[in-house]
C-alpha cells in the first residue's frame, strides 16, 4: 500500500512481513518509506502483548494483520510503548489505539502532551518535511484520550504477562525519549537512542550502525551518556526501529560513540561556513564510507549514499540545529 493510498485500519486485508526473534519478540515491517526501513516490535508473554513503536497511520493495517497472524487477540494488547513521539515511531498510535480496546499508550512526560493534542507536533514536523510531504507520509494524526495515556518516570517498571520491563529516560536523540529494558532476556528496545542499522549495509563482520542526530534536540553529551547507560546492562540484543535486532552490542556501542564524537568535530570545523550543510553532509558520507570499508563492505560509494540518503539530510539538519544552540550558550 502506497503512502498516497490511505485506508481505514482493517478495511482491506494486507500481508505483514514478520521477523521472528527469541523470547516472544516479533518485528513487523511498518512499511514506512520502504520495506526494511522501520520495524514495530510485538512482545508476547503469557498471553499478553505489547507493541514497541508503531510507525505511521499507513502502518496500522500491517500491525493489526500481524496480531492476527500471531494469534494474538486485539484485546490482549496491554501496552503501546512509544519510545518517543517522532512520527515514524508514533504517528499511527492514535489510529492503532482505536483498534486495541484495553491498551495503554505509555509515554515519556515530555512526549505525552503531543499525543493528547498533536497540533504542535504536526507543526514542528511540517517545518522539517514540508506540508505536502507531511500529508503524504502521515495524514491526519489521531489524538489519544487522556484516560488511555500512562506517563512513566525514569526507571519505572511495567509488567507484561510474566515479565517486567524497565523504562529508562534516554536523552540525546530527543528530550522525550525512553528505552525499554527487558533485563531477564538481555534485550533493550532502543527507539533511536542506539542509532540505526540497515540490514542492506551488513557485512561479513556484522552489522553497521550510525547515530541518528535528527532535528531538533540532538545533544552529543547526553547521547553518549545514554548509550553508556544502555551498555551497562550488557544486552545481548538491541531491537532498533531502523531495523530490528542487532547483536554484538558492545562493538556497536563503541562505533556509535566514536561517530558522535567525529560528528561533533567536523560540525565545529564548518561552524563559520556561510552554509555549513554541504560541508557537514560531505564529511558525514565520507566518514561512513570509510568505516564501511574498514568493516569489509564492497558496496559502491553511490549505493552507500543511496542507502543513507535520508539520514544524511536529517542528520545534517540536526547537527546544524545543535551547532546554533551551542553558539548561543
Amino acid at each position: 500500500m502506497g503512502h498516497s493510498d490511505r485506508q481505514a485500519p482493517g478495511a482491506v486485508p494486507v500481508k505483514p512481513t514478520l521477523y521472528r526473534h527469541p523470547h516472544g519478540i516479533t518485528a513487523v515491517d511498518a512499511e514506512y518509506l520502504y520495506s526494511g526501513h522501520a520495524a514495530a516490535h510485538i512482545i508476547v508473554d503469557a498471553g499478553r502483548a505489547a507493541f514497541v513503536d508503531v510507525g505511521s497511520n499507513d502502518s496500522v493495517p500491517y500491525l493489526l494483520a500481524a496480531l492476527e497472524e500471531l494469534g494474538v487477540p486485539r484485546a490482549a494488547v496491554d501496552y503501546v510503548l512509544l519510545t518517543h513521539v517522532h512520527l515514524d515511531h508514533a504517528g499511527g498510535a492514535g489510529a492503532l489505539m482505536r483498534e486495541l480496546p484495553h491498551a495503554q499508550a505509555v509515554l515519556h512526560p515530555r512526549g505525552a502532551p503531543h499525543m493528547l493534542d498533536p497540533a504542535r507536533l504536526v507543526a514542528g514536523s511540517k517545518a522539517v518535511y514540508g506540508e505536502e510531504r507531511f500529508a503524504r507520509l502521515y495524514g491526519e494524526l489521531v489524538p489519544i484520550a487522556p484516560a488511555r495515556v500512562r506517563v512513566v518516570a525514569d526507571g519505572e517498571h511495567v509488567r507484561l504477562g510474566a515479565r517486567e520491563l524497565t523504562l529508562l529516560h534516554t536523552r540525546g536523540h530527543a528530550e522525550h525519549h525512553y528505552v525499554v529494558v527487558d533485563e531477564a532476556h538481555a534485550s533493550i528496545f532502543s527507539g533511536d537512542t542506539f542509532g540505526i542499522s540497515y540490514r542492506a549495509l551488513d557485512t561479513p563482520r556484522g552489522a553497521f550502525i550510525t547515530p541518528s542526530t535528527v532535528p531538533t534536540q540532538f545533544d552529543p553529551l547526553q547521547h553518549l551518556a545514554s548509550i553508556d547507560r544502555m551498555l551497562a546492562y550488557k544486552p545481548e540484543s538491541v531491537y532498533l526501529m531502523h531495523f530490528s535486532r542487532v547483536s554484538g552490542v558492545a562493538r556497536l556501542g563503541e562505533l556509535l560513540k566514536a561517530q558522535i564524537n567525529e560528528f561533533v568535530r567536523f560540525t565545529r570545523a564548518h561552524a563559520d561556513d556561510a552554509d555549513p550543510a554541504p560541508g557537514i553532509r560531505t564529511a558525514m558520507l565520507a566518514h561512513w564510507v570509510s568505516l564501511l570499508r574498514l568493516q569489509g563492505s564492497t558496496l559502491a560509494a553511490a549505493d552507500i549514499e543511496k542507502a543513507l540518503s535520508g539520514d544524511l539530510e536529517l542528520n545534517t539538519q540536526g547537527l546544524i540545529a545543535w551547532l546554533k544552540r551551542e553558539k548561543r550558550q
